[in-house]
């Protein structure tokens, strides 16, 4: 594996990346009160071709937080809203029969759906069935769709933020383990604080209109997500995040009780990979050359929270997978 330090070219990247995420951050405050972590992590999980689920109540802006990060990094947008009559095609596209109006032909024409696009904004992906959310699957890991036998290649770089609301459950369909193990990050959003909320409030009902500028291009962003592989982890922390998740499995002998107790399944390797690649990202978008165990420690809850299901002991007891998270960390 090289050194970055070792590497002009590579310092002079890291630079450029370090000196894009501020700018990044500064177009996005225009728009955005708060939320500096979840912004923090959405970038973290951009640059490790990762994919986010968003979880929060109504009003919190999680639509207008990812249409204005796309928009400051000058990326193809597109918006689906997830309801129960969605069909597969709706997402990936259809093929439409037309007529040469001369030699009377019939062909067949591909329209390529909203899943062709930089920036994927599947809003209340719950509340359509398994079948449609399915249509997400090969996209968001194979970055390729399949339509009539034919595989398109989806243009890079490729991002996915899903959105879910916490309340009003009825008449969704909750996502499958193996759809949300393709998440790299599951982020919560929180209410804003007051002081926040009153700055919102002054902004929004005046006659303020921001207005963004495109920060980086969708080739630098390669580049970045290409550096960030290029990053060297020490053995001890790979060591660490490994064991971190292998100690979220109920079968291993050598967890802990309270993972016997309370857990039914723990995270797979998966889970593994990402804590690396987002301790990886957070250490270079800090001007690091390599990450530490605490990169890996601030990885834990996003990456972890989705991929541990708890039991019903645990539910008993008030006990969630973020709290055992919590007691993984001490």
């Amino acid at each position: 594996m090289s050194n970055i330090e070792n590497n002009k070219k590579d310092i002079e990247l890291v630079h450029r990346l370090n000196d894009s995420v501020k700018n990044i951050k500064t177009e996005i405050s225009k728009v955005i009160i708060g939320q500096e972590d979840i912004i923090d992590q959405l970038l973290i999980s951009l640059l490790a071709k990762g994919h986010c689920l968003l979880i929060g109540v109504p009003g919190l802006a999680k639509t207008l937080l990812i249409k204005t990060l796309a928009q400051v990094l000058d990326l193809k947008f597109s918006r689906i809203q997830f309801t129960p009559d969605l069909m597969p095609s709706d997402i990936t596209g259809t093929e439409l029969v037309e007529e040469d109006p001369v030699t009377k032909k019939r062909n067949f024409r591909f329209i390529p759906g909203p899943i062709f696009a930089n920036v994927i904004l599947a809003d209340e992906i719950n509340r359509t069935p398994p079948k449609t959310q399915a249509a997400l699957l090969e996209a968001m890991q194979e970055h390729k769709v399949t339509t009539a036998g034919v595989t398109s290649t989806l243009e890079e770089p490729f991002f996915v933020l899903a959105t879910q609301n916490p309340i009003e459950q009825e008449g969704t369909y909750p996502l499958p383990e193996a759809q949300l193990d393709r998440f790299m990050f599951n982020l919560w959003l929180d209410y804003p604080t007051i002081k926040e909320e009153k700055k919102i409030v002054e902004t929004t009902t005046s006659e303020y209109e921001p207005k963004l500028s495109s920060v980086i291009t969708a080739k630098e962003i390669i580049q970045f997500q290409n550096l960030v592989r290029k990053v060297p982890v020490a053995e001890n922390v790979i060591e660490f995040a490994v064991n971190i998740v292998n100690q979220t499995r109920p079968g291993n002998g050598e967890s802990q009780k309270f993972i016997k107790d309370w857990i039914s399944w723990g995270a797979g390797p998966r889970a593994s990979q990402y804590l690396i690649l987002a301790a990886k990202t957070r250490a270079i978008t800090n001007g690091r050359y390599t990450p530490n165990i605490d990169d890996v420690k601030f990885a834990m809850l996003p990456v972890l929270r989705h991929r541990i299901i708890t039991n019903f002991s645990a539910e008993a007891e008030g006990v969630s997978s973020v709290d055992v998270i919590e007691k993984l960390k001490t």
